[in-house]
C-alpha cells in the first residue's frame, strides 16, 4: 500500500503538503517522503517513520521545504520521492504501485544504456528510480510517461512534479483512452485545473463539449 499528494500553490505550500500527505499515514507504516520546489530549486526530505508518526518525524522540516508546487507520499516500500536529474531536465517523482517485471525491466534498462542503479538493503532496486529510468529512455516526459505505462506489466500510478507544473501518465477510463491533445492539455496545468480537467474528460467523452463553460457537469473554467 502507499498513498501520495500534491499541491500547486500561490504562495508556500509546505504546510498543506504536511498536512495532506500526514492524511495518508494510514496507507503504509515504512517511508514517508516531502519534494517541493521554489526560488531555490528542488529541496527534500525522507523519514523512517516505522516507530514515530509522520507528524513528529517532519515537522522539523517545514522551514526548509520552503515552494509553491510540492508533492509528498507515504510509502510502504521505498524512500521517495527520488529527485532525478537527466536529459529531459530536474524533476521530482513519487509512485505507488507494483511492478511484476522488476527483474525484465532492469535487464532491458541496462541494454539500453543505463550505467547504474542504486542498490538497496537486500539488493532490491528502488521501483521509483526504475520507473524514472524508463521515463527518461524518451525524448520528452510525455514520451516517457507513456512508455513507463506501457512496459510496467502490474500497477503503477505515478506523480512526477516539474519546475513548470505536474505531468499526468497516459490514462485509460472505462475502456476509453484519451487522446493525445488531450493528454497535451493535461500535462502543465495547476493542479485545480488539472483536477476539473480529468473529471471532464472522464465524464464526457467529447472534450469540446466538457470545456465549455455552461456544461451542467461543469465545476470550474480553464483559463
Amino acid at each position: 500500500m502507499g498513498g501520495f499528494f500534491g499541491v500547486a500553490s500561490k504562495s508556500n505550500c509546505s504546510l498543506d503538503l504536511f498536512f495532506g500527505v500526514d492524511y495518508h499515514s494510514h496507507l503504509g507504516t515504512k517511508r514517508g517522503g516531502m519534494a517541493v520546489y521554489g526560488p531555490a530549486g528542488f529541496h527534500r526530505s525522507i523519514h523512517n517513520i516505522e516507530n514515530t508518526p509522520f507528524r513528529t518525524k517532519f515537522e522539523n522540516d517545514l522551514d526548509e521545504l520552503e515552494g509553491n508546487l510540492g508533492i509528498g507520499c507515504i510509502s510502504d516500500m521505498d524512500p521517495q520521492p527520488l529527485l532525478i536529474q537527466s536529459h529531459l531536465g530536474s524533476y521530482a517523482i513519487t509512485t505507488v504501485g507494483k511492478i511484476n517485471n522488476h527483474d525484465e525491466l532492469i535487464r532491458d534498462a541496462y541494454e539500453n544504456g543505463h550505467i547504474h542503479f542504486m542498490e538497496m538493503s537486500g539488493g532490491r532496486i528502488n521501483a521509483t528510480e526504475l520507473v524514472a529510468a524508463l521515463i527518461n529512455q524518451r525524448s520528452s516526459l510525455v514520451e516517457g510517461l507513456l512508455y513507463a505505462q506501457e512496459k510496467i506489466k502490474g500497477s503503477m500510478t505515478i506523480l512526477l512534479l516539474t519546475p513548470e507544473a505536474y505531468m499526468l501518465p497516459e490514462t485509460v477510463w472505462a475502456g476509453h483512452r484519451l487522446s493525445s491533445a488531450v493528454r497535451k492539455a493535461l500535462t502543465v496545468l495547476p493542479l485545480r485545473a488539472l483536477l476539473i480537467s480529468i473529471w471532464d474528460t472522464l465524464i464526457f467523452q467529447n472534450w469540446g463539449r466538457a470545456r465549455s463553460p455552461d456544461h451542467p457537469g461543469r465545476s470550474g473554467n480553464l483559463k
